[in-house]
């Protein structure tokens, strides 16, 4: 019988959602299957590691911190010359004013300086009654001024926030003193405190000829007063606007649920104003105390530290040493311990005032 030329084929057969045998191409490092041949396809799958998709990654990372450099050199190059102006007019007299206030240096003289240690330091708190008095007196313009000033400041900024006619003038009228320049509010003051001047011709219109004039800038008991009034006038406009962008920073729905419910207006401030405005509140102590302590155009526009020291200061009083009778050490460490107080205040108050869980 003669043999057929048809071989069968013994080889299992495939299943009909099978992809096929694996063929691995000598040359790749890549694996494909046999349809994916027949039909050209260029879906493959990796073989490796995945090494060549890291790759990508790893250049992106590299030009994102070549950037970040880019950047960074940009930022200190633009803000190198403020860098420069606080080295100078800062950093370099902050370092001046520690080095000479352990020397007895003088601005004309032919000695030259010489180490003294804590001299200035012990002279100033024990033979030098104007150290201690003006010392005082600083010590007494701030604690009257801060709770003044802000108190004064808060309330002005709660009645100008209300929507009512013609608030933005008054808003403008409260904020014009602090535009002008303190030297020109203290010359301009200093005609009202005179004896013809407006404060004692007003009074003596308000009691019908009865008011005997005063001349408050030439009476120890009355100085120190009147130039804390000019400043709290002067400055209360700065920190209503700082009060009152933090009043409109509060959440309106906190007010209209307190509505619902019924609360009056001390219940509103208590609860809902003033634990919004804490650091406004913080904010403002610290800047109104700093300023405070560091009085000095007033007093020496108005009454160059007089009468009898009644007004004299820790910033006079070492700008008075310094320059005007050329002690530039012993100014120097008065300057120094003026700078270490405002530091320890500033901090105290920090502390005192910080958010408590």
């Amino acid at each position: 019988m003669p043999t057929s030329s048809r071989t069968t084929d013994t080889r299992p057969s495939e299943p009909s959602g099978s992809l096929g045998p694996l063929i691995v191409r000598p040359d790749s490092s890549r694996t494909t299957f046999p349809h994916q041949h027949r039909s050209g396809g260029a879906r493959e799958r990796p073989a490796g590691n995945g090494t060549d998709m890291a790759a990508p990654t790893i250049t992106r990372r590299r030009g994102r911190s070549a950037a970040l450099r880019r950047e960074a050199r940009t930022a200190w190059l633009m803000s190198s010359p403020a860098l420069v102006l606080l080295l100078l007019f800062m950093g370099i007299p902050i370092l001046l004013t520690f080095i000479l206030s352990f020397t007895n240096t003088r601005l004309i003289s032919p000695n030259p300086p010489q180490f003294i240690g804590i001299e200035n330091f012990v002279r100033a708190f024990t033979d030098d009654p104007t150290f201690i008095r003006s010392l005082t007196n600083t010590a007494f313009f701030a604690l009257i001024v801060v709770p003044c000033q802000s108190g004064l400041a808060l309330a002005l900024a709660i009645l100008v926030n209300q929507k009512v006619k013609g608030v933005t003038a008054f808003r403008t009228m409260i904020f014009m003193p602090v535009v002008t320049s303190m030297v020109v509010v203290s010359i301009l003051w200093s005609f009202f405190y005179q004896d013809n001047g407006l404060f004692n011709s007003m009074l003596n219109t308000v009691t019908g000829g009865g008011w005997t004039a005063v001349a408050w800038l030439s009476n120890p008991g009355t100085a120190m007063p009147a130039i804390i009034l000019l400043s709290i006038w002067q400055a209360v406009g700065f920190h209503m606007i700082i009060w009152l962008s933090g009043l409109q920073m509060i959440d309106p729905v906190l007010y209209e649920a307190a509505d619902l419910d019924g609360v009056n207006g001390w219940q509103r401030f208590r609860y809902i104003t003033w634990p919004g405005l804490h650091s406004t509140m913080v904010f403002i102590l610290v800047t109104i105390t700093i300023a405070a302590l560091g009085l000095f155009v007033q007093v020496d526009v108005m009454t160059s530290g007089g009468p009898q020291d009644a007004t004299s200061t820790i910033v006079y009083h070492a700008v008075r040493r310094g320059y005007r009778e050329q002690d530039m050490g012993y100014g120097s460490s008065i300057s120094l311990i003026f700078f270490i107080a405002v530091l320890l205040i500033s901090l105290i108050q920090r502390w005192l005032t910080r958010e408590k869980d």
